[in-house]
Order: structure tokens, then C-alpha cells, then sequence
């Protein structure tokens, strides 16, 4: 193993074990509404999101115990946006993470109370986390962002824009704007949080590391549509050539294979680019950028 890959597996324990803490317990009533949260958010996952969080505040210098709330926060939100995405009023997909979707285990009401309630829960964390030692109005400023890039001027927006795109051609700054929001807002807001969490940055310091993200949300969501022809269900832990089946736009039909790699490299060296000026403890930003275009899951 390499070192980044040992801090990738610290990370993604350290967010599982506080996840495990902040979600409730499933013999708390009601029962069946809290086994679905946990089943949904404690399934096996990269946890990119939460690794952005703890990446970026070792950039600015904030140690990663102050980091576990927001983390779990930022997860929360996506997980919750995973369950309703995969119902059959949305993607109705059966497959997520390896293993079946919330409301195939369960039942669609089911599912869409368990992202309902994850929702909230992420914004209580960022309220009452006592490890976060940071001013009442920096806590503000965490929900706003968080809230942003959740709401229907982000992902939740995104989404939109994906079902209505659903069968219609793009161009590619039409779907470069969806994927913006759909996938890059909540990546971006990821390692804003993770920055919000220290003290005094610089205003070059945030817009750098602003660029970075704004690069790496959409190489994300570049490499996420290579997979989606060139991988395979059971190593994507997810049904492979659902944007094919539903004849969706993808960067991969408007620049072929080859040619939306090349983009989501291209995006990457942008991003690289973006943290020139920062030392090594910006190393696992980089090496994240490294990992999410390579990626094969």
C-alpha cells in the first residue's frame, strides 16, 4: 500500500466510526426508519466527500478531530441523495454500493423517510458538534454552504436538470452546467467546509482551493460516465450503462471514451495547477485528483 492509500483508509474509518456515533441507533423508535439510515450510510463506500473534508483542512492547517462532524454532515447529504436518486420516480435503480438499494430492502416510503431524515440530521451536526471549535457565525456560514450545494441551486437542482434532460440531447456546456450542480456543488462544497473550519485563511487561499474544486467536481462526474460504459456492475457496486438505457447525454457520447478522459486529465492538471503554490500539506488534495480520475469503482 502507498501512503496516500493508508491515509485514504484512515480517513474513510475515522468518518465510519463517527458516523456510526452521530447516526441513531436502530433500537431507538422508530426501528425500521433508523435501520434504513444506517443501512443506506453505513454501506461500503469510497467516502470521497468526507476524505475532501479532512484533505482540505490539512491544507490549511485544521486537525482532522475538529473535521469528523462535517464530514459526517457532507456524507449524510450525499447518501440521502443516493436513496431518492435510485427510486423508481428518479433512476429506479436496484443495485447501490454493492448491494440492494434502500427501497428494495425496505419499501419506497420507507426510503424517501430515511432521506428526509438524513437530510436534517447533517445540518444538526454542524449546530451541535462540540469538536468543531469554531465561531457561531463560521457554523452560519457551514449550513449556508452546505445548504447551497444541496438545494435546487445545486445538486438538488442538478437532479432536475438530469430528469428533464432524460432522452434530449445536450450540448456540452448545457451538461457541463447540469453536472455542476448535480455532482460539483457538493464536492465543492466538501472542501469549502473543510477550509471553513480553520482560522484566518487568506482570500488567495480560498480561491485556489476553490478552482480546485470546481476542476475536480466535474473530472468526477467525467470519469463516473467513462465507467459507466467501461466498467462493470459488480466492481461499480451499481448497475453499469444505466445513462445508455435511459438515453442520457453523457460526456462519453459527446467525446467518446478516449476523449472524455482526456477532458477529465485535462481537468485534473487544472486542478493541480490551482494548489502550485501550497506545500506538502496539500499532498492529499493532490493525490485525491490522482485517484478520482483513475478511479475503477
Amino acid at each position: 500500500m502507498t501512503d496516500f492509500d493508508d491515509y485514504l483508509a484512515a480517513c474513510q474509518h475515522r468518518v465510519e466510526s463517527a458516523l456510526t456515533r452521530w447516526l441513531p441507533p436502530e433500537s431507538a423508535p422508530p426501528e425500521r426508519l433508523h435501520e434504513a439510515m444506517r443501512y443506506s450510510v453505513l454501506a461500503p463506500g469510497k467516502r470521497v466527500r468526507p476524505v475532501l473534508v479532512y484533505a482540505a483542512g490539512r491544507a490549511v492547517g485544521t486537525p482532522p478531530e475538529q473535521l469528523d462532524g462535517l464530514a459526517c454532515a457532507v456524507e449524510m447529504i450525499h447518501v440521502y441523495s443516493l436513496i431518492h436518486d435510485d427510486l423508481p420516480a428518479m433512476d429506479d435503480d436496484d443495485l447501490r454500493r454493492g448491494r440492494p438499494t434502500c427501497h428494495r430492502r425496505y419499501d419506497e416510503a420507507t426510503a424517501i423517510l430515511a432521506g428526509d431524515a438524513l437530510q436534517p440530521l447533517a445540518f444538526e451536526i454542524i449546530c451541535r458538534d462540540r469538536d468543531l471549535q469554531v465561531p457561531a457565525e463560521d457554523r452560519l456560514a457551514m449550513v449556508e454552504t452546505l445548504a447551497l450545494a444541496s438545494g435546487s441551486r445545486g445538486m438538488a437542482g442538478g437532479q432536475a436538470m438530469d430528469l428533464a434532460a432524460t432522452g434530449q440531447p445536450l450540448a456540452l456546456a448545457e451538461l457541463k452546467r447540469l453536472h455542476a450542480h448535480k455532482t460539483g456543488a457538493l464536492i465543492g462544497a466538501s472542501v469549502k467546509l473543510g477550509v471553513l473550519a480553520a482560522h484566518n485563511v487568506a482570500d488567495r487561499v480560498r480561491d485556489a482551493i476553490d478552482r480546485y474544486a470546481t476542476c475536480l467536481g466535474l473530472a468526477f462526474q467525467i470519469r463516473d460516465d467513462v465507467l459507466d460504459v467501461s466498467g462493470s456492475s459488480e466492481t461499480l457496486g451499481k448497475t453499469q450503462g444505466k445513462d445508455a438505457a435511459q438515453e442520457k447525454t453523457t460526456y462519453a457520447t459527446l467525446l467518446g471514451l478516449a476523449g472524455a478522459q482526456r477532458k477529465a486529465d485535462s481537468l485534473r492538471q487544472e486542478a493541480l495547477t490551482a494548489l502550485s503554490d501550497f506545500g506538502p500539506d496539500a499532498d492529499p488534495l493532490r493525490q485525491l485528483a490522482d485517484y478520482i480520475v483513475n478511479r475503477i469503482s
